[in-house]
């Protein structure tokens, strides 16, 4: 039996909710990337549970994306059992979600200090390996900073003799680290800018999930308006 009056209006909602759920999902999938490969940059992946916090969101969004299907086909047919599993599974994402955020802020000092960690170890390796070295400039390059705590972490090891690396540099030449004038580099340390940007995305992404959790309780409401109006459907009958 099909739905009518105020219920037929909450299953057309219900298309733009599932519509918008699967952007949402492409978006957690997105987010999910970006902070992963960062997280990987930084620290080694399995050091600390605060890393785990990106791939549960990446899951978070392969799980809403199906979800999404589970709520149109439910929605198209009027299905009072397809509802009820969209409803609940749905419920279990926002959970889930805010387990990921409440991780992701608890445990971001523990990551910044994995960092630190991880990165005064790749120093000590960066004249061995050049894997290490690749990874320790690109990380320099990308946050503009210099050494673990500031520049003078790379003029203590006795490799550099008193220079910095080329990725020191405010314009990168060859052999701009040797003999280096403070003006001409990086001063700040690593640590501090990457936790920085951690406090920062910790934030956005918090921001991002508040808004898609949004949309999630409201696709709960709806969906239990619709099976509320099925049911009734069928003691009608």
């Amino acid at each position: 039996m099909a739905v009518e009056g105020g219920a037929k209006c909450v299953k057309y909602l219900l298309y733009i909710f599932v519509l918008a759920f699967w952007v949402c999902a492409v978006a957690l999938i997105a987010v999910g990337v970006m902070a992963q490969l960062s997280v990987n940059r930084a620290v080694a992946l399995g050091e600390t549970t605060g890393s785990v916090a990106p791939l549960v969101i990446i899951a978070v969004g392969a799980g809403l994306f199906l979800i999404a299907f589970v709520g149109c086909c439910g929605t198209c047919r009027e299905s009072y059992c397809l509802m009820a599993t969209f409803a609940a599974f749905l419920t279990l994402i926002v959970l889930v979600e805010v387990a990921a955020a409440i991780a992701g802020y608890v445990f971001r000092d523990k990551l910044k200090s994995e960092f630190e960690k991880r990165f005064r170890a790749q120093m000590a390796d960066y004249q061995k390996s050049n894997a290490t070295r690749e990874l320790v400039d690109d990380m320099q390059r990308e946050f503009n900073c210099c050494g673990a705590h500031n520049y003078t972490d790379w003029t203590s090891m006795p490799d550099f003799h008193s220079n910095v690396p080329d990725s020191c540099c405010r314009n990168v030449t060859q052999g701009c680290g040797t003999g280096f004038k403070l003006k001409n580099i990086y001063t700040k340390g690593c640590v501090e800018t990457f936790g920085g940007w951690l406090r920062h995305n910790v934030l956005l992404f918090a921001g991002v999930g508040l808004g898609i959790a949004f949309v999630e309780v409201l696709g709960i409401a709806f969906s239990c308006c619709l099976m509320k109006s099925i049911r009734s459907g069928y003691e009608v009958m």
